[in-house]
């Protein structure tokens, strides 16, 4: 079919269009702090085979995994049993997921009687029941002690909303009203996408539409080859450290080994180190998003990032690993964390080939704190708190201070919300002066931040990494400072690991020191 490629482009922002709008409407009728503020959520839209085609201005580790979210699911799926109306709720990490708090809501758009496309809704919950309020258990020794798992099952139908399936949901976490609004907040996402992909429909015509899709898969393959074309050809290897995991508490090995040939690039994991001991373990997944992210990094373009731009992407991870440990292994860390050193990782591999594309090592940990404080009734509050710091320095810049880096662009929750929801008062916002590192130019600074416990007890998890292995300089650049966590409790001052479950009193104060990037270049 011909196409009018103004007719393409006008498809193609209307599908971003539809994505952001869902982002808005979970934005704006979501319940948890965690979603309504910091926007721990992502929106995409695939075609009908599970391909990515649009997507929010939301969060790169999700998008990537959302790329595999819908294939995943129709290979046990059957395309037929769908009906108009269905929308499907499910979190297994083996349909293309990430941790199992990420919870996917799917509602396929039909077209006169056929699927033309689907809307996909992610959101963290902020709990999903599992051994610890959060659903991050640091000790946990598989998945089953971390969270509920939901297979594929409908939650809506053209007749409304599944209640038996929400009331199971419901009696599963600790604080069911929020669950029930962050998930009825999905739903309406998905119903905005499939109204806005239907009206593209009915403008352009069902077929027309059809083939756009296709069309920007092979238009997203052509800008991804010839930037891999530019791309010196050439065999690169970089590496880098989680704090902890291996073999007797030892850091946990994140290699890459790039091949670049041609019009093709392939990415080599299996170098990195077995199924780690503790929570930090990811799905192959979230390895490839981490991956398709760097590409795209390394070519330079701001290019639309679809199904197309993969093909030229070999990715290889290795089963037994920490990037491909088997579905029963603790994952809650890996999302965020195991992800972001597989980036660093793919920088320090090409950090001569395309230094003007790079930066030094950054904030690469979503550095939580997690706050449960329980109610009277039995039911807990939730307070996911992410972290910035400081990102590394460029080529011709010094590195911005407290903000979020590479895969991750969550915001923190400001002081007015936490202190007018939460038994909790913060006491100190600032920044971490002098953390960056020193060179040609200064890594950013990282953050500091203090919470005074102001409620009986409040159970408190902590999952941050650069706690040991501080982000890296780049090209003569002196590393960032580390992070560091510590709570203040009678007088005393003590140092709170940075992968803990514990149980916080009345008027302790923990303190997060957030790490700041790396410098580049000799001073």
């Amino acid at each position: 079919m011909k196409l009018d490629p103004f007719a393409v482009e006008v498809i193609r922002h209307g599908l971003s269009a539809a994505a952001e709008e869902m982002s808005l409407v979970m934005t704006r009728s979501a319940r948890s702090p965690l979603l309504r503020e910091a926007g721990d959520l992502s929106s995409a839209i695939t075609d009908a085979r599970g391909g990515l085609v649009g997507q929010g201005r939301d969060i790169p580790i999700h998008l990537g995994a959302m790329a595999y979210t819908v294939p995943e699911l129709l290979k046990v799926l059957p395309v037929g049993d769908l009906n108009d109306g269905d929308v499907l709720i499910y979190n297994l990490g083996a349909l293309g997921g990430n941790h199992l708090n990420d919870v996917k809501v799917v509602r396929p758009v039909f077209i006169d009687g056929d699927i033309v496309a689907f809307a996909v809704s992610l959101a963290h919950w902020p709990d999903i029941g599992g051994t610890w309020p959060g659903s991050y258990f640091a000790k946990a020794i598989d998945t089953f002690q971390e969270a509920m798992r939901i297979p594929p099952i409908l939650i809506a139908t053209a007749d409304g909303v599944s209640e038996p399936i929400m009331q199971l949901l419901k009696a599963n976490v600790r604080d069911p009203q929020a669950c029930e609004g962050d998930l009825l907040g999905q739903i309406a996402a998905t119903k905005a996408g499939e109204r806005r992909i239907v009206e593209l429909c009915r403008q352009h015509g069902k077929d027309i539409f059809v083939a756009t899709l296709t069309r920007l898969h092979d238009l997203s393959e052509i800008e991804m080859r010839e930037a891999i074309r530019a791309l010196p050809d050439g065999v690169y290897e970089g590496e880098d450290y989680l704090d902890d995991g291996g073999v007797g508490g030892a850091p946990a090995r994140i290699h890459a080994r790039i091949t670049i040939a041609g019009d093709e690039a392939i990415f080599d994991l299996s170098g990195s180190s077995d199924r780690v001991s503790n929570f930090c373990n990811t799905t192959p997944f979230i390895a490839r998003s981490a991956v398709a992210y760097s590409a795209r990094i390394m070519s330079g373009r701001d290019m639309q990032q679809n199904a197309g731009a993969l093909r030229p992407l070999t990715i290889i991870t290795r089963p037994g690993s920490i990037l491909e440990p088997g579905w029963t292994a603790a994952v809650a860390a890996g999302n965020h964390e195991t992800s972001m050193r597989i980036v660093d990782a793919i920088f320090r591999a090409m950090q001569d080939a395309i230094p003007e594309r790079l930066s030094a090592g950054g904030a690469t940990t979503a550095g939580v704190l997690f706050f449960a404080e329980p109610r009277p009734d039995g039911s807990w509050k939730m307070l996911y708190e992410v972290h910035g710091g400081g990102e590394g320095a460029r080529y011709d810049r010094d590195g911005v201070s407290a903000t979020r880096v590479h895969l991750a662009n969550t915001s923190n929750t400001p002081v007015e919300v936490i202190e007018a929801n939460y038994k909790i008062r913060v006491e100190r916002q600032a920044i971490r002066r002098e953390s960056g590192g020193a060179g040609k130019y200064r890594g950013g600074d990282g953050v500091v931040r203090s919470y005074r416990i102001l409620a009986p007890s409040v159970h408190l998890t902590t999952c941050i990494e650069r706690m040991v292995i501080p982000p890296f300089g780049m090209q003569g650049g002196q590393p960032g400072q580390t992070c560091r966590i510590s709570l203040i409790r009678d007088g005393c001052n003590v140092e709170i690991d940075g992968k803990s479950n514990l149980v916080l009193q009345q008027d302790d104060v923990v303190t997060i020191e957030s790490c700041g990037g790396g410098g580049y270049g000799v001073a």
